[in-house]
């Protein structure tokens, strides 16, 4: 996610869409967040088993 938001805010940067920018930004964020707390043991978005 933070790969896509990078390319993102850099077509929206070349591009001049701003909605890109916007995107990109939200994007960014949210793969950051979900890599720190990867990176400190939580679960994200896991799945439970029932066996």
């Amino acid at each position: 996610m933070i790969i896509l938001g990078v390319i993102l805010l850099v077509v929206g940067f070349l591009t001049g869409f701003s909605i890109l920018w916007t995107i990109g930004i939200i994007v960014l964020v949210i793969g950051a967040i979900l890599w720190i707390l990867g990176a400190m043991g939580h679960a994200v978005a896991g799945r439970r088993h029932y066996w």
